[in-house]
């Protein structure tokens, strides 16, 4: 996808700020060619424990957040701005300030202007949290459901969950995006990344051993994994 700052004026941007700032579960943010954000709406700034918008504007990730939260989603806006390939609904675990944990599907778009050139980046990043009763969700998907939540150990995957809910693999697939906004490889590597968290925070067991029980094959796989969606280590994460 193509935007153009061309078409994008400060009072298109101020609308699309005051529109934004009417969705509370959804971050909302542009930046200029150097990464720094030249809008924001309210719940990007909850999420940081910020009042106003001025303590946003004309800064970076970086200059915000300390460590790993403030360098991750810098090194992802130069990653866009470089070489104009967006990122598109990658899960990751953020958190409304202090420490609140909260799963985010952040979306970022390249914006061009007349000439083609990045000159900018747009982009939401999106709560997921389920809209739907538990009651509501179908008794093959919730056998699933709660295999993956008492099993995550085990090598689970989207075809091995949807043959427990005893439905197609494409439809699972479907239903878990329609309850929970994530596909379902997203959604088991987020059980056992939460899972893992509460065993980090609650626990002394070694590293080691939290990664083995929450599915990963080895340390060096859990780190990766974590850190990917966390923007910490489980070492840091745990000193935290």
């Amino acid at each position: 996808m193509k935007l153009s700052t061309a078409t994008l004026s400060s009072v298109d941007i101020r609308l699309l700020e005051q529109l934004f700032d009417h969705t509370p579960d959804i971050a909302f943010f542009i930046k200029d060619a150097a990464g720094f954000y030249v809008a924001v709406n309210h719940s990007l700034l909850e999420r940081h424990g910020l009042r106003d918008k001025a303590q946003m504007l004309g800064r970076r990730p970086c200059d915000v957040c300390p460590g790993d939260f403030g360098r991750i989603p810098s090194e992802q806006d130069a990653y866009v701005l470089r070489t104009g390939k967006p990122i598109v609904e990658r899960l990751e675990l953020q958190w409304y300030s202090p420490h609140k944990p909260v799963w985010c599907l952040t979306t970022k778009l390249p914006m061009r202007d007349t000439a083609g050139a990045v000159c900018g980046i747009i982009g939401i990043s999106k709560d997921v949290r389920s809209p739907v009763a538990p009651q509501e969700i179908p008794a093959g998907v919730a056998a699933a459901l709660a295999r993956l939540e008492t099993s995550y150990a085990e090598s689970l995957t989207p075809a091995g969950l949807a043959r427990i809910a005893k439905l197609p693999a494409a439809r699972f697939a479907r239903i878990i995006k329609r309850i929970f906004g994530i596909t379902p490889i997203q959604l088991i590597s987020k059980t056992r990344i939460a899972a893992a968290s509460r065993l980090l925070r609650e626990t002394g067991r070694s590293i080691a051993e939290i990664a083995h029980e929450c599915g990963f094959y080895d340390h060096s796989a859990f780190t990766r994994a974590f850190r990917a969606v966390t923007s910490v280590t489980p070492t840091q994460f745990r000193a935290g």
